[in-house]
């Protein structure tokens, strides 16, 4: 028997859906080495190269906070993607089950697997609000998601719609007794229901007991010489009440920085923290350890930093809500970072570009040099331990929680 056309583009778009996951998922895995991996970024997964910009939708997509969960738990935690792989494999399952086996007609099976698609279609909706209004970044292997969870769950409507009407005494007795067909078809969507929940339980259950052991690393990654700051050169940022000391070393126009900063408050794990910011922009106006601006203007909004104090939090926060333009301005413009700066914290105008605040960057960058710093941003280091840089990203909540918590690593683990 010949599908309804609806359940043809059902199973496509479930397949479609499946596809997609699957890719998202491949590329997580392969970053479970601690080390940064080409993400796809194609409408055509497989058949198109894949992208490695570290500036990629997909990219800022993947390392974002809500790209996976339990990340405190395992390394990176559990990818979403793979439960919606999971999902998708379900739906495909339960479309093929429907033609197969000739109940494309049944209004209850049909109005299950209507119920079910909505699930990856009210995730997709959430996911895509994250992206676009949270990160304003747009990752077309989740678009092809989006699409595919839409369609699926339209299609699916659409086949319960088009199953036989129930005819008059099918739903109860003649007599007006309730009909002894209801209790199998409860059962029978309880045991389909029960199937859901295994087609998403088993894999993500054995993704977790496979993960690897990665607290070894930490704690192993270095720690500091000379944590003191004799110039009082380190400005506090975020909550300094009760949380364990620790220094950020950071370039406040490093999108990098940027993306860490929004991890960690979206994991909560700010609020344990005493954080100082040590300066150290990677721009060589006024940094001698690089050999070009890798981020123009940075000196600049350095400097503004280090005068605002105590409200040193007000400037960051606008710094990396302006990143992209301040830094194509300064491209152009040498004196850009330091008009829009003005512009926004008029206050600070008399103090940028003085030789007070240039002595005191340029102390910053001594103190660098002082404890062997590599010329690299964003550094964290809790209580003088470094959180590893192949921490910063997907493993940032497992690895500072640990680093917060006092368990370290006695040997690095293989």
């Amino acid at each position: 028997m010949r599908p309804r056309p609806y359940s043809v583009i059902f199973l496509l778009a479930a397949a479609a859906g499946a596809y997609f996951a699957g890719f998202s998922t491949y590329d997580f895995v392969q970053h479970l080495d601690r080390e940064m991996h080409n993400v796809t970024c194609t409408f055509l997964p497989g058949l198109a190269e894949s992208d490695a910009g570290g500036e990629s939708g997909c990219q800022a997509t993947m390392m974002s906070p809500w790209s996976s969960v339990f990340r405190a738990a395992v390394w990176g935690g559990l990818p979403i993607s793979l439960p919606g792989l999971a999902v998708f494999a379900f739906l495909l399952f339960r479309g093929l089950d429907l033609w197969l086996n000739r109940r494309e007609d049944d209004r209850g099976a049909t109005g299950f697997l209507a119920l079910a698609s909505a699930l990856p279609l009210l995730t997709s909706i959430g996911m895509g609000y994250l992206s676009l209004v949270e990160l304003d970044a747009a990752c077309k292997l989740c678009i092809g998601i989006y699409v595919s969870s839409a369609v699926a769950f339209v299609a699916a409507v659409l086949n319960w719609r088009a199953a036989a009407a129930p005819r008059l005494g099918e739903d109860i007795g003649l007599a007006g007794e309730p009909d002894p067909g209801a209790g199998q078809d409860l059962r029978g969507h309880l045991l389909s229901f029960g199937e859901g929940v295994g087609f998403v339980a088993v894999p993500s259950l054995v993704y977790l007991i496979a993960m690897p052991d990665y607290s070894g690393f930490v704690g192993t990654c270095g720690e500091l010489a000379k944590p003191e700051d004799p110039y009082a050169v380190m400005v506090p940022i975020g909550p300094q009440t009760g949380g364990k000391p620790t220094i950020e070393v950071f370039d406040p126009l490093c999108p990098t920085c940027r993306a860490f900063e929004e991890r960690l408050e979206a994991s909560g794990l700010e609020e344990k923290l005493a954080r100082k910011a040590l300066l150290f922009p990677l721009d060589n106006s006024c940094n001698w350890m690089v050999g070009y601006a890798l981020h123009p203007g940075a000196c600049v909004v350095s400097e503004a930093v280090l005068c605002a104090g105590d409200k040193a939090d007000a400037v960051i926060h606008w710094a990396f809500e302006n990143q992209e333009q301040i830094v194509t301005q300064a491209k152009t413009d040498d004196k850009a970072a330091a008009r829009m700066v003005g512009q926004a914290f008029p206050e600070l105008a008399s103090c940028i570009g003085t030789p007070g605040v240039k002595s005191k960057l340029n102390k910053s960058l001594r103190w660098a040099v002082a404890n062997q710093l590599p010329v690299s941003t964003p550094q964290v280091y809790v209580e003088g331990k470094k959180l590893c840089d192949q921490d910063i990203d997907l493993g940032m909540d497992y690895a500072l929680s640990r680093l917060i918590e006092g368990r370290l690593a006695t040997k690095e683990s293989p």
